[in-house]
């Protein structure tokens, strides 16, 4: 990523270098950050990102359309051959929809002609807020709308995927909330008290497979030395955690049935706000456990 812009320089800039400094933020329309310049300076990097998509939504429908239509097909061939904006191909490429399987692609193939077929427009997705499944879930409950409720839902995931790509652009007060958070700790109330050194694996749970996202130990807080997931959103979807108890109680020296009643916890749950904080805990003995969304 390039070195980025303060909002007080980009303030400072006239029509021209506005403009440039944000080239490619939307795909292919310029006139956005054009019709965005003479409502500046802006106070706040949220205030700019709300100015440029008020252009977007002040254009008559069939400018919206066209909008709508610079966009790329989710997992097409264009994707497929790197065939789009540099931003596309990386947000494509980071949730894998470059390299599908030739039954995925045809999957997608077919979902987006139908889409075409009922709405005239690309569907659009900020598929760094969804996993896989989710992208595939929209896709079909999104066929369902309306044409205006679905021209609305496409600039609104546009808001989302801009959103993300100017805060990478521009640093100044104000800034969106483009990050979630996800956080465990184990409670070991056997002891009544944290449980430490205890593995835990974090999984992206598909149709077809598990995906291993990350592997850590709690510390003698019972906690992870960082969040299992910060700083980006989080990818709405299904998760799983699987808590390694098993060896902690051992490792206690207490005297258990053989083989133990518990070993390994696993924890499924989704995540349906990618700028949410969820805290997802487990409370143990060597006998029982529960759970709950925490803050």
């Amino acid at each position: 990523m390039s070195e980025r812009i303060a909002l007080d320089d980009l303030n400072a800039m006239d029509a021209a270098g506005f403009c440039a400094a944000l080239d490619g933020i939307f795909e292919h329309t310029p006139w956005v950050a054009e019709g965005a310049h003479a409502a500046g300076p802006f106070a706040s990097v949220s205030a700019l990102h709300a100015a440029l998509m008020a252009v977007v939504r002040s254009r008559p429908r069939a400018a919206r359309i066209a909008f709508v239509s610079a966009h790329p097909d989710l997992g097409g061939k264009a994707a497929r051959a790197g065939d789009i904006a540099p931003a596309s191909v990386a947000e494509q490429a980071g949730l894998g929809l470059d390299r599908l399987s030739d039954a995925e692609f045809s999957r997608f193939e077919a979902l987006n002609a139908a889409y075409r077929a009922r709405f005239g427009f690309p569907f659009v997705v900020c598929v760094r807020r969804l996993t896989r499944d989710a992208v595939l879930d929209a896709f079909e409950r999104r066929l369902g709308n309306d044409p205006e409720a679905e021209l609305a839902a496409a600039i609104e995931e546009i808001g989302f995927i801009t959103r993300l790509r100017l805060v990478e652009r521009v640093e100044g007060s104000g800034m969106p909330n483009v990050a979630g958070r996800l956080s465990t700790h184990v409670l070991d109330t056997h002891k009544g008290g944290p449980a430490e050194g205890v593995r835990i694996e974090l999984y992206e749970v598909g149709r077809s497979a598990r995906a291993l996202l990350r592997e850590t130990v709690t510390n003698a807080d019972g906690r992870t030395d960082a969040p299992l997931i910060s700083g980006v959103p989080l990818r709405a979807g299904r998760y799983e955690l699987v808590f390694h108890i098993g060896a902690h109680f051992a490792a206690r020296g207490l005297v258990l049935p053989e083989p133990a009643f518990l070993d390994t916890v696993p924890i499924r749950f989704g995540v349906s706000d990618p700028e949410g904080h969820y805290h997802v805990p487990l409370v143990v003995t060597p006998w029982s456990y529960s759970t709950y969304r925490g803050s």
